[in-house]
Formats: C-alpha cells, sequence, structure tokens
C-alpha cells in the first residue's frame, strides 16, 4: 500500500460536512480549510473518497507544495516532483491553473512553466522528446493562493455531484453535493418523515433515498484513476464490493417530493428510476398551500424560488408568506430552507433558530433552520 496526500474539495460552508464523512470512511488524519479537506490515505483512500463522499466536490492527489515568487522557482520546483512515477508516458495531463493573491498572477503563463517542467521531467524517465497524450487522462492544477502554489492531479474526472442519474435538467437545478450537505447538516435519519414540497426535479428526495439506503453516490459513474497505473484494478473492485455489501435496499423509507410544476415532476420520477430509488420516494404534483401529514416530528428540506429574477418579487413574497402559515400547522416538524433571499424570515413569520452560509453555485444563501421538538425515545421492554 501507498501513502497519499489527498484532498477532497467543497463547497464553501460544507467543509466541515465533508470532513464528517471522511471521518465515517476511516480517515481522521486531516485539515480542514476553505474549500476543501486534506488526509492521508492509500489507494483504498482513493477509491472509498470518490465512491462515497456524497459533499466533496473532487478528491484531488496533492503532489507538492511550495512558496513560488518567480517563473524559475515555479518550474525548477515542479519539476523536483515524482511526477514520472506516477504519469505513464503514453498519459494525457492537461494543465489547468488559477491564482489569488499571487506574484505570480498570469494562470496562462503559469499553466505553461508547469506543463513544461512535468513534460521535462517525464522526458528523463521515458526517454522521449514528445508524448502523444493519447492514454488515460491526469488532470493536472496549479493553484497558487498568496504566492503558495499547490500541484495536485485529479482522480474523479467529472465533478462528484454527476453521480449518473440526472440525465435531464429542469430550470435552476441543485447541485447533488449541495442537496446531500443540506440533508446531513440537518441530521435526518431514516426513521423520520423527510418532505421537499419544492423538489423540481428531485434532487433532494433522491439524494435522501441514496442516504437513506446507504448507497454509495458514486456507484453509477466511472472516475478518472481508475486508469491510472498507480492503482490496481483490485483496488477498485473491492471498493465497489464493499459498497454493494452495504446497501440495505429493502429499508422502508417514508421520503416525499412535490412540486406545483408537473413537467418538473416528470423529470423527478425519471431521475429516482435512474437512481434505483423509485420505490422509496412517493411523488406527487402539489401546491405549497396543500401541504399537509399525519405524521409527527417530521423534516421539511428545500430549495424554494428565490425572487432574483425580475419581476418575480411579489410571487415569492407572498410565497414565502404561505410557507410561513403551512409549516407552522406541522407543530411538531423541522424546517430547513435555502434561499439567497434577505427577506426570508420576514415573510416567513419567524426567526430561524439557527443559519449557515452556504453557496448554491456562485450564488451566496443562507439555510435557514427550524428546530422542532425531538421524537419521543423508544424504550426497550427492559429485559
Amino acid at each position: 500500500m501507498s501513502k497519499f496526500e489527498l484532498i477532497a474539495t467543497s463547497a464553501f460552508g460544507i467543509e466541515a460536512v465533508t470532513a464528517r464523512e471522511l471521518k465515517k470512511l476511516g480517515y481522521f488524519d486531516q485539515k480542514v480549510e476553505n474549500g476543501k479537506v486534506t488526509f492521508g490515505g492509500d489507494e483504498m483512500a482513493i477509491c472509498r473518497s470518490n465512491l462515497w463522499l456524497r459533499t466533496a466536490d473532487r478528491v484531488l492527489l496533492k503532489l507538492g507544495e511550495f512558496k513560488a515568487l518567480s517563473f524559475e522557482e515555479l518550474f525548477e520546483q515542479t519539476k523536483a516532483l515524482p511526477w514520472d512515477e506516477i504519469i505513464p508516458a503514453d498519459a494525457e495531463f492537461p494543465v489547468e491553473g488559477k491564482s489569488i493573491d499571487s506574484k505570480l498572477f498570469s494562470v496562462p503563463d503559469c499553466q505553461a512553466i508547469v506543463k513544461k517542467a512535468i513534460v521535462e521531467k517525464l522526458k528523463l524517465r521515458h526517454k522521449c522528446e514528445w508524448f502523444e497524450e493519447t492514454g488515460p487522462r491526469y488532470r493536472i492544477e496549479v493553484a497558487l493562493l498568496k504566492d503558495i502554489a499547490t500541484l495536485t492531479i485529479d482522480t474523479s474526472g467529472a465533478g462528484l455531484h454527476k453521480r449518473g442519474y440526472r440525465k435531464l435538467v429542469g430550470g435552476a437545478p441543485l447541485k447533488e453535493t449541495l442537496a446531500s450537505a443540506m440533508i446531513l447538516i440537518s441530521h435526518w435519519n431514516k426513521d423520520r418523515v423527510l418532505l421537499d414540497p419544492f423538489c423540481g426535479s428531485g434532487t433532494i428526495p433522491i439524494e435522501a433515498a441514496l442516504i437513506g439506503k446507504n448507497i454509495a453516490p458514486g456507484l453509477g459513474r466511472e472516475f478518472d484513476a481508475e486508469n491510472w497505473n498507480i492503482i490496481d484494478s483490485g483496488f477498485w473492485d473491492q471498493a465497489r464490493d464493499e459498497a454493494y455489501d452495504l446497501m440495505v435496499e429493502d429499508r422502508e423509507l417514508r421520503i416525499h417530493g412535490s412540486d406545483i410544476d408537473e413537467e418538473a415532476m416528470s423529470l423527478a420520477r425519471y431521475h429516482a428510476k435512474k437512481a434505483g430509488v423509485e420505490d422509496a420516494i412517493h411523488l406527487q404534483r402539489l401546491p405549497v398551500s396543500d401541504i399537509s401529514s399525519r405524521y409527527k416530528y417530521g423534516i421539511i428540506i428545500c430549495n424554494p424560488p428565490y425572487g432574483e429574477r425580475l419581476g418575480e418579487k411579489d410571487y415569492v413574497d407572498k410565497l414565502y408568506r404561505e410557507m410561513g402559515t403551512v409549516f407552522k400547522k406541522l407543530d411538531s416538524w423541522s424546517y430547513y430552507v435555502i434561499t439567497s433571499n434577505l427577506e426570508f424570515e420576514k415573510l416567513f413569520g419567524r426567526r430561524a433558530d439557527k443559519k449557515r452560509k452556504l453557496y448554491n453555485g456562485k450564488l451566496l444563501c443562507n439555510y435557514f433552520q427550524y428546530f422542532g421538538p425531538p421524537p419521543p425515545k423508544i424504550t426497550g421492554s427492559g429485559n
């Protein structure tokens, strides 16, 4: 087994949730920073984290980190890293970059310097002058922050929010990773009712069903690192076998999704079927004004319209007032609402018990949390 330094990237505001997921997978050697969690692990860590992380954007293999105030420093220190131990002669290795508050601010120049340094290092190992780049992909990133360069290789490929079930997209879709974070922040569990009255194409109910049935979100897709020489295919086979063994497909869940838009409901049904959880979710066309439930101690998690578009303000103001009236009737329930609308609490008619800043894409939002009473504890027979 090899030892790697890995980075799970995530949206701002949910790093602690990603860190908690990693601990659940057994990776406690962590450093939590803005937008990322750095952790140590072996080949299985790469496989398991890609398959299981619900809230991370990508899993990166960290090659090195150093101070770079000149292109010469960037070139020499990049060249000194062990690229030749990881990247084969036929690999495709595009270089992407970003620079924040750094002397080396030209991203295209930084990308070109890093590419040249890696090529020079690979020439020494593979004894060739030209690389066709027709093989497996090793997507490299040079990230400069306050003159510190971090060099990584992306093990994931497509972003981890791409589970494989959402083939069709409705309006203003919520990323799967953010939906999962909202559910995990709520501490919803499989024994409680969950309702999303603005479910759109079904992302929140589907992610909840995957959590409730303990289905690894990455089981339906592939990852770039599956084609890497440094990770034997047996590791991926073992990680997938573990994931299938841990699934609880016959678990009964009470997950409900509704929306006033019939087209959105059709998308939700399609996506739930693609995800293999259509049996766990009850979906119906329903306006929020008709929401009710015979169950106690349920949880509402939703992403209602924000009123960002021109002409939507009056509609959204009325909707939020209506939500306040309808939700109040569910007096034993807890509610979790994400919106960028700064007047939400006023319109809803109640201050949140807790607020958390989250990003829906590039839009800064508040996650308003209203805590209902805890369900009564079920006591045993006393034997």
